[in-house]
Formats: structure tokens, sequence, C-alpha cells
């Protein structure tokens, strides 16, 4: 498994608990659209990611954001 992957499945785990529709996630999978989370569970959920990997996402790179993908390859940059 790539890094990517491995990632990938790091942050498919953290969003487990908060899909509560259990919507089928892919690279393209939108926080706000496909999984209908409000900024409340944005936030929780960006909390548990920064756990995680042992980062921190800033205000503006959560606003730029808005798919799984885009959350991988922020992950996998901030890691370096």
């Amino acid at each position: 498994m790539t890094d990517r992957q491995t990632i990938f499945a790091q942050v498919a785990e953290q969003i487990a608990p908060f899909n509560k529709k259990g919507v089928a996630l892919t690279e393209a999978t939108t926080f706000a659209g496909d999984l209908e989370w409000d900024s409340l569970t944005v936030m929780d959920f960006v909390a548990a990611v920064e756990d995680e990997f042992d980062i921190l996402i800033t205000m503006n790179m959560q606003a730029e954001i808005e798919t799984v993908g885009q959350l991988v390859d922020a992950v996998a940059k901030l890691k370096g």
C-alpha cells in the first residue's frame, strides 16, 4: 500500500463515526454535500484528524478542503 492509500484508510477510519448516512467514501466524496456535515461536525472531525496524524490544519487550509481526496493530500503534505 502506498503512503497515500494508508492515509486514505486512516482518514476513512476517522470519518466513520461521523458518517451517519453510511455514505461510501471515495476521493471525490464531499464533506458538505455528500456527508452533509455542519460546521460543528467539521470542527470535531478536524480535531480527530489532527490528533490521529499529529498535525495542525489551519483555518485557511480547512476552507480549501472540500473532498476526502483533498484532505488526504493535505495530510500527506503536512506529514512531510
